[in-house]
């Protein structure tokens, strides 16, 4: 996302459907401890962050982090999908990630989960210390 967010812009075919996004960090994390402590040999964990945030909100937290703005707009498929292929990806490509949408949108991935919690005893980390970190990286000037 860094180069359209540099650009100002973040165009998707989410809908309004929410999203708790996990920070990498944790899941770098849980790895960790699933790898090497006992008792986790066969259990599944579940790992989001602490909230479910709308592309539009999340795009939010990221201009003002950035300080400047970046606007969220929302695409129909076909459109995200023509923007696509109009920047050189293959249609297999385009295909795939417009099928990982429609997941989205269908609702898969709305739900906040504890399996940070389980795993290292606290909470998921929040998106915005994420994006005022990366922010101070200059990423999104």
């Amino acid at each position: 996302m860094a180069g359209p967010l540099g650009a100002g812009r973040l165009g998707l075919p989410i809908g309004d459907m929410p999203e708790p996004f996990v920070d990498a960090d944790d899941v770098a994390a849980v790895a960790a401890v699933v790898l090497t402590d006992d008792g986790h040999a066969g259990r599944t964990y579940e790992l989001s962050g602490p909230r479910a945030l709308t592309f539009a909100e999340v795009t939010g937290i990221i201009a003002r982090a950035a300080g400047r703005p970046i606007r969220y707009e929302e695409l129909t498929p076909q459109a995200y999908r023509a923007e696509l292929l109009a920047e050189g990806w293959a249609e297999a490509d385009a295909d795939a990630l417009g099928a990982m949408f429609a997941l989205h949108r269908a609702g898969h991935s709305a739900e906040v989960t504890d399996g940070v919690r389980q795993v290292l005893g606290r909470e998921a980390a929040d998106l915005e210390p994420w994006a005022r970190r990366i922010a101070a990286t200059g990423v999104w000037a």
